[in-house]
């Protein structure tokens, strides 16, 4: 039997460098000047057989014929560097010696040295033998003993794609209550940037994005996409030059910040990921969710469980009483997680007041949190616990304690955003404060979940006296992602939620210690539909907390039935959100019901294959298949009708032609040539914000 393909390869003689997934194959070669080149990505095929690409004109004016895997800014190169550097005499760019590769198992990383300056790189690659994503990083080293050499940006990786008939460009924009907004454009010949500027992910862009060639949808045409494991600013430059050459860049930071790098220290780079797939968006898409499922979330075999969470009911007005009658409620319901949102602590009665000041508020809970605790424990839920341990407000004891513990610089007025400050996590007594505060509070009250909220940005960023100040915008977030993980490590039953005022926070870097991200603060199931329509390009169904709220919706006013509320959360991690005291029996019942319901499907959309369906009338669905194909869940919106408009029937191309399929609540058998091809009638209740869950199971 012949040997097995090696996943990662060199080749010495061409100075060839390829990595090999299940469905795709990425190829590097060393250039004439030592710096890595990009050669291929994209389907299977035997890269020796490629030739380093011409130079794309006769002409000292264009760029080098080959994009660089990470470019400096020497050499014939003129669209943006992914490494900008000077040196303490004023020297600017780096020029490589390639110094080898070093192979261990799927992880290749390619050796650089500066000729003439004490400076190292590392290029790194990783792949893994069940999926087709590339995980992509970069180290910097000071190889030297003398003057530091600063970094004015530092990525960590740039892709190409291959020369394609055009180009077009799928991102995610948005802001407050209105995230992950799907954007697709024909891509300009410019350089095109996607930032953050905040500290945090953000709420209007996200460091994912997709490239194709203007024709692919959902099922058909190559895609080629990437994602940023970063949970501070970041920038990502999109370059479509105007002979035919598209490349992007990105990396943590944004323009206008520099770090300095001292020797013998190492700067290392978030993780920068890419993946080719031939299946369409929702091809590209179901192979994002099992990677992130099977390489980026933490224990993501267990069910995300039904939560209540009691913002939306009490707002600050908390106390025990009434938490345990919310409480009593909600496990009526089948609910098996209670989260007491914020109001608990310090003299927190408004948003004025109390952050930092991490003990119970006596008048609310004069006995402290663990009567509470205990009573859900009774009453066979986890028990939850918001906190927001990133900010301060003025008006706390915290901050008459510790005013320089704050991002701050002297000499500006201190910007409140939501009435707060934000604590420097750069600082390691503010590091080491955080966590022992947070590791009580878990220990103490007996907490099974922690809701990590985040509700303003970065501004004024200071760090006075410090010799590398814009360190700052690094050292926070690893500090935040430390914590979280010293948390989970000490308190191994321990889950967490991402959450910054929303989603402002949900990247690969944060799923990586979060067991799920509160995708936005807008509960409308109508506005839900096309956020977590975005929030699937990247991201399962398994990490997006959905929630059922009160109606009118608190943010649109916008009223809707119970049912199509329920059905659009069901769509994700499902949670309850309203205030159950003002909820009927009859509201009540159904929600039990609904909750039951969704817990028969669970395991297909937390673990299942999503494909996103649009149908006519306004319809659209999400698909969920089990890996065998044996279950599938299919929920269908229709958030408006016009009269006389039925939607036709719903094609559902995950099933499979040679099979038969029964409807779990009619009996109905049908072949599955005629879903696919024909659909499946959606009987649909008459009216606006209509839906419908469909169960089917393969019967032969």
């Amino acid at each position: 039997m012949p040997a097995a393909t090696p996943a990662v390869s060199f080749d010495p003689a061409l100075g060839l460098a390829v990595l090999r997934t299940p469905n795709s194959v990425y190829a590097i070669r060393i250039g004439a000047d030592g710096s890595p080149r990009h050669l291929h990505w994209g389907p299977v095929l035997d890269p020796a057989a490629l030739t380093a690409p011409h130079s794309p004109a006769d002409s000292s004016f264009e760029a080098e014929a080959a994009a660089d895997e990470l470019a400096p800014q020497t050499g014939a190169r003129f669209g943006p560097a992914g490494l900008q550097v000077r040196f303490a005499d004023g020297t600017i760019g780096a020029q490589w010696d390639f110094l080898g590769p070093r192979i261990t198992g799927g992880e290749l990383r390619l050796r650089l040295a500066d000729r003439r300056y004490p400076l190292a790189a590392d290029l790194c690659y990783r792949v893994r033998p069940d999926s087709d994503v590339i995980e992509r990083w970069t180290e910097l080293t000071h190889t030297g003993e003398d003057a530091p050499v600063t970094v004015h940006r530092l990525d960590s990786a740039s892709w190409t794609l291959p020369r394609l008939a055009d180009y077009r460009l799928s991102h995610l924009v948005g802001g407050w209550n209105s995230e992950f907004q799907l954007q697709r454009d024909r891509l300009p010949v410019a350089e095109t940037t996607l930032t953050s500027r905040r500290g945090l992910t953000g709420h209007h862009a996200s460091p994912w994005l997709a490239l194709d060639d203007g024709t692919a949808d959902e099922e058909h045409g190559e895609v080629w996409s990437t994602a940023l494991a970063w949970s501070g600013s970041w920038r990502i430059t999109v370059h479509r030059d105007p002979v035919g050459r598209t490349t992007w860049t990105g990396g943590f930071g944004h323009e206008g910040l520099s770090w300095r790098l001292a020797p013998g220290e190492t700067l290392h780079t978030p993780v920068f990921s890419g993946l080719y797939s031939a299946g369409g968006f929702g091809g590209a898409s179901r192979a994002w969710h099992a990677h992130v499922r099977s390489q980026v979330l933490p224990e993501p075999e267990r069910d995300r469980p039904v939560l209540y969470n009691s913002w939306e009911a009490t707002g600050f007005a908390v106390d025990e009483a009434g938490q345990r009658r919310l409480a009593k409620l909600a496990a009526g319901l089948g609910v098996e997680l209670f989260v007491l949102d914020d109001g608990w602590f310090g003299a927190r009665t408004s948003d004025l007041a109390g952050l930092g000041d991490w003990t119970p508020r006596p008048a609310a809970f004069p006995d402290g949190l663990r009567p509470l605790a205990d009573e859900v424990h009774r009453l066979g839920m986890d028990f939850g616990l918001w906190v927001e341990p990133e900010m301060v407000n003025r008006d706390s004891d915290l901050y008459r304690a510790h005013p320089d513990w704050v991002v701050h610089t002297p000499t500006r007025d201190a910007t409140e955003l939501r009435n707060q400050l934000m604590l420097n996590f750069a600082l390691p007594e503010v590091e080491a404060w955080a966590h022992a505060t947070l590791d009580r509070l878990v220990t103490e009250n007996g907490v099974d979940w922690l809701k990590w909220d985040a509700n303003r940005p970065v501004t004024e960023a200071g760090r006075p006296g410090h010799p590398d100040p814009d360190r700052l915008w690094i050292d926070h977030t690893r500090a935040v992602h430390r914590i979280m993980d010293r948390l989970r490590a000490d308190h191994p039953g321990l889950r967490i939620e991402a959450c910054a005022g929303g989603g402002a926070r949900v990247d690969l870097g944060v799923l990586a210690r979060t067991d799920q991200a509160w995708t936005s603060d807008n509960t409308d199931p109508v506005d839900r539909i096309s956020i977590q329509h975005g929030f699937s390009q990247l991201l399962p169904a398994q990490a997006m907390a959905a929630w059922v709220t009160d109606s009118p919706n608190v943010t649109t006013g916008r009223t809707t039935p119970l049912r199509f509320r329920f059905h659009v959360s069901m769509a994700g991690a499902l949670g309850l959100g309203g205030d159950l005291t003002h909820w009927t029996p009859e509201e009540l019942t159904e929600a039990a019901e609904l909750v039951a319901r969704y817990k028969e499907i669970r395991p297909l959309v937390q673990r299942g294959e999503q494909h996103r369906l649009t149908g006519s009338g306004g319809v659209t669905a999400v698909h969920y298949a089990a890996a065998d194909g044996a279950e599938h869940a299919v929920l269908a919106f229709r958030p408006t009708t016009s009269f006389g408009h039925q939607p036709a029937p719903l094609r559902l191309p995950a099933l499979d032609s040679r099979a038969r399929y029964r409807d779990l609540d009619t009996g109905e058998e049908y072949g599955g040539a005629l879903l696919r091809h024909r659909g499946i009638e959606l009987r649909l209740p008459a009216g606006d914000h209509a839906s419908r869950l469909i169960r089917l199971r393969r019967v032969d």
